[in-house]
Order: structure tokens, then sequence, then C-alpha cells
């Protein structure tokens, strides 16, 4: 192939993805909102809490898996199964989401029975079908993955 087509074949590709990433942020920019982010979601977390965020003998490595609604009003709860430094703790979950237009988002999480409370800023992903969000609580090291049932 000569010099100038693979030249112009790249610029054609390089093009085409800047306008298909443009439309998709375009979607993504208006798209979203509470009522994005309803149904049921299985997720995991994974991380690290912190002497500072968890006292002994829960500091250490965390690991979470559970079931998550919401109901696209801005409210959500949760049963789950954690492991903090290896002791398992079977929670119930209360809390509030907000979904901002371009498709991110943060929630607040009340656990029970443990009278914590955890704050997640979200990123919604997939076409709602999956949310990534990432623990904002100092001492706590936290990402979770939810996927849609």
């Amino acid at each position: 192939m000569k010099r100038s087509t693979i030249a112009k074949t790249l610029a054609i590709t390089a093009v085409t993805a800047l306008a298909l990433g443009a439309a998709s942020t375009a979607k993504a920019d208006t798209g979203c909102s509470n009522a994005s982010l309803r149904g049921s979601f299985g997720y995991t977390s994974i991380g690290t809490l912190l002497p500072a965020n968890a006292p002994p003998p829960f500091a250490g490595p965390y690991a979470e898996v559970g079931r998550q609604t919401f109901d696209g009003k801005g409210n959500t709860e949760a049963t789950a199964t954690l492991s903090a430094n290896g002791n398992i703790v079977k929670v119930t979950i209360q809390g509030t989401y907000t979904v901002n237009p371009d498709c991110t988002g943060s929630m607040t999480l009340a656990v029970s029975p443990l009278g914590a409370t955890a704050h997640y800023d979200l990123v919604i992903d997939n076409d709602g079908a999956r949310l990534r969000g990432i623990c904002t609580d100092s001492g706590a090291v936290v990402s979770r993955v939810s996927n849609r049932q």
C-alpha cells in the first residue's frame, strides 16, 4: 500500500472513532436521570478497609456480594454478605442515590447491623445494564461492579 493511502486510511479511521465517541458522549450527556437506575442488580465489591475506617477486627481485606434494588426515584435497598478481614457478616442496606445527566451519580448507604454509612460515586454504563462505583469514605479502598439481573 502506498504511503498516502495508509495516511488516508488512518485519517478516516481517526475521524470515524472521534465521531462515534462524540455520538456516544452526546447520548450519555442527555440520557440519564434517577429513572435510569431502576431494577435489581447483582454486585460484587472488593477492596481494603483501613483502621481509620473500620475498627479491629474488621480492618483489612474486604469483599462483599449482594443484590441491590433501585426504585427509579432515588431510593435503594440491598441484602448482602460481606467479609471484612475474614469476619463474615450478613447485612441489609437502605439508601438514597442521585443520577446526573452524564450518567454519573452518587449514593449513600446505611448498613445494618453494623451501624455504618458508606458513600459511593457511580457511573452507569452498558446502556444501564452495568453500574460501577467507588467508595469515597476516607479509609475505605473499595470498588463495586453491579450487573442488571
